[in-house]
């Protein structure tokens, strides 16, 4: 799975734009610190000035260890393309609570049925929010597991229209500058970020009010400068995150809920 160096945000005066790793995208970052690039050729963007420093949040409960086991269908990315249900919800388990995201797959199809078929196969169960950026973004989406991010490093979908902008709670799918480069890394938006949807960012799913309460606990006094690296993440997994930056949240599992169909009266 490509890697997306956080959203890189430009100037104030500038387009905003994701700083991500070349491999993979992310949403651009406004605080003042530099998101790292993605790819060492990619130059990082200057971000914009980010909200006032919030209170750090109370030490996070700690995530169980990864499974010794993961489902092995995920090792082999182009077999997993399921058309996702119209709509569908997945329901969170953190290290700081429980949350609900709905999809809606005529917000963004391709997303939405990428995203079914990862959550379907438990990629995201034990995945750190590796990125946190006050008063912008939450980004997760490497998997814990390096040889499933090894087998999904090219597993890229295409770009595909902004029907939806980037509100507080959407989810979006990091990517870099270049054409079709989403691949498993999702952002969530911690407040309305509308410069991201002339950029090509397109929600497919939302985290209601509710949930959002457990989302704004996440972690967040890792500054862009001193966080991982995501390359690393992909090729040593979670235990590379335990260790140099034991305060993440994390997700325990995710859990996929479809309605079943009425039966006619």
């Amino acid at each position: 799975m490509r890697r997306v160096n956080c959203f890189v945000a430009a100037l104030a005066m500038g387009t905003l734009f994701l700083g991500c790793k070349a491999k993979e995208q992310t949403a651009e970052a406004p605080p003042p610190e530099q998101p790292k690039a993605e790819a060492p050729a990619t130059p990082k963007a200057e971000t914009p000035t980010p909200a006032p420093a919030q209170p750090e949040a109370p030490a996070s409960t700690p995530a169980p260890a990864p499974r010794a086991s993961y489902d092995r269908a995920l090792l082999r990315a182009s077999l997993l393309k399921d058309k996702a249900p119209e709509t569908f919800q997945v329901k969170f388990a953190t290290t700081r609570g429980d949350f609900v995201v709905t999809v809606h797959r005529d917000w963004a199809p391709i997303g939405a049925d990428r995203f079914y078929n990862l959550v379907k196969h438990h990629f995201y169960d034990n995945a750190s929010f590796f990125r946190v950026v006050p008063g912008f973004v939450v980004q997760f989406g490497i998997s814990a597991y390096p040889p499933i991010s090894a087998a999904w490093e090219k597993a890229n979908i295409q770009d595909e229209p902004v029907t939806q902008s980037n509100k507080r709670g959407y989810l979006t799918y990091a990517k870099t500058s270049m054409p079709n480069t989403r691949s498993t890394q999702i952002f969530i938006n911690l407040k309305d970020n509308a410069g991201l949807d002339r950029q090509g960012f397109s929600p497919f799913g939302a985290v209601n009010a509710q949930g959002m309460k457990v989302v704004d606990m996440f972690y967040d006094q890792y500054s862009e400068s001193s966080g991982p690296d995501q390359d690393q993440i992909s090729k040593l997994g979670k235990p590379y995150l335990d260790k140099g930056w034991p305060k993440l949240d994390s997700i325990k599992t995710t859990t996929l809920m479809v309605a079943e169909a009425r039966k006619p009266q």
